[in-house]
């Protein structure tokens, strides 16, 4: 059994092994996860060490860079795909009555959801937009680090055994129809209807290298930002606020806030409790 000292030597070899197999995969594969936090990549690393069946992360490393696959394995155990139809229904309710009308006077209307994944609350703005009438004039730009999740996106194919809790988030988010009128029932899933996408673009970005493509109205970046250090925090919400048009609105996760950032003083609130904020200079 281990010693204090000897903990101590080891959780510091790992934390340099770790380091090292960041910076690899971003110099081999040009992904960025160094200033992921932590605790978060421990626990995937840990998680994938064990599936592969090595004792080490450097024996971790050598799979990585010998084996595309288990590279893949680690994209996936790093992208953060945990999403649903209507998340947090009191998000979309809120953007329902509160920037809805402010997008109304808007002669087409520009959409970031950043960090995406799968593409489920791309499809819950899409039926948002569409019941209020903004969904003509509207472009939703959809990105995630991950293409595997994009492309499930783009399909638009779920678990039907999902829909029960999609449909109460959807009225609990003010929905105005049927949602079983937006998607049909196949085997197992639950295909959602092409026309939700037809003003949708699928595209690979990473928020931790890539910059601003666009001058947007709306960027949602919700539960995203909690996998990432300060460092990287920082960088983000820069991007985001160089993305954004003056009066632009910025919608981020529950358990996210601007405080104490740099652009904290750009913005005013819209709603303290479901994290909207519009952008003042």
């Amino acid at each position: 059994m281990m010693n204090h000292k000897q903990r101590k030597v080891f959780s510091e070899i790992e934390e340099i092994e770790l380091q090292l197999l960041l910076e690899g995969i971003y110099r081999y594969y040009g992904f960025d996860f160094r200033n992921y936090s932590l605790p978060f990549l421990k626990r995937r690393i840990w998680n994938r060490m064990r599936a592969e069946k090595v004792s080490s992360i450097s024996g971790l490393q050598e799979s990585v860079f010998q084996n595309p696959h288990v590279m893949e394995k680690i994209l996936n155990d790093f992208s953060i795909n945990v999403t649903e139809m209507f998340r947090d229904p009191r998000f979309f309710l809120s953007f329902r009555k509160n920037i809805v009308p402010i997008l109304r006077h808007l002669p087409y209307i520009r959409i970031w959801h950043a960090g995406c994944s799968t593409g489920e609350e791309v499809y819950s703005m899409a039926i948002l937009l569409h019941e209020e009438g903004l969904y003509e004039k509207t472009r939703i730009y959809a990105t995630d680090i991950n293409e595997s999740v994009l492309s499930i996106g783009k399909r638009g194919k779920f678990s039907l055994k999902k829909m029960q809790l999609y449909t109460k988030n959807y009225h609990a988010a003010g929905g105005k129809s049927s949602f079983s009128e937006y998607y049909t029932a196949e085997n197992e899933n639950a295909t959602f209807d092409s026309f939700l996408t037809k003003n949708v673009v699928f595209a690979q970005h990473s928020l931790a290298t890539d910059r601003s493509f666009n001058e947007f109205h709306v960027i949602i970046c919700r539960n995203v930002m909690i996998y990432f250090n300060k460092t990287l925090q920082n960088r983000v919400y820069n991007l985001l606020n160089e993305s954004l048009c003056i009066s632009g609105i910025l919608g981020l996760g529950s358990k996210e806030t601007m405080k104490f950032t740099s652009i904290a003083n750009s913005f005013r609130e819209v709603d303290t409790f479901e994290k909207l904020y519009s952008k003042i200079n």
